[in-house]
């Protein structure tokens, strides 16, 4: 796997075990319904990460973005799709997307090419 994907999940998994050896019922309870609203329902999961992704671009969350690409290529999303994306977060949250637009192809990039070696 690429560096920047193992730095990503390696961190995330490591903060979110220290907050689970702390956490409220409040806090478990958010988590829990975070991964139930990604499941299959009316909408399948491939398009409930596409929408996660266009908001965690539009709040300029790198963490979220990250995640979100993640999923959205587990859930078979293919380039010109996340193009489609990548540009529907642009044109909602305008030119101060276009940082972590960048960001967002390079892990794009890196989940494919990571993928392609597999």
């Amino acid at each position: 796997m690429g560096q920047l994907i193992n730095d990503f999940n390696a961190y995330r998994t490591k903060m979110n075990d220290r907050i689970m050896e702390t956490a409220n019922t409040n806090i478990k309870r958010f988590f829990a319904l975070d991964t139930t609203t990604y499941a299959d329902g009316a909408l399948d999961v491939k398009t409930k990460e596409m929408l996660g992704l266009v908001a965690s671009m539009v709040l300029r969350c790198d963490d979220c973005i990250k995640y979100h690409l993640g999923k959205c290529h587990e859930a078979g999303v293919n380039d010109a799709e996340m193009n489609e994306v990548f540009m529907i977060a642009n044109l909602v949250g305008g030119s101060i997307v276009i940082p972590h637009y960048r960001r967002a192809v390079e892990y794009w990039d890196e989940l494919n090419e990571t993928a392609s070696e597999a």
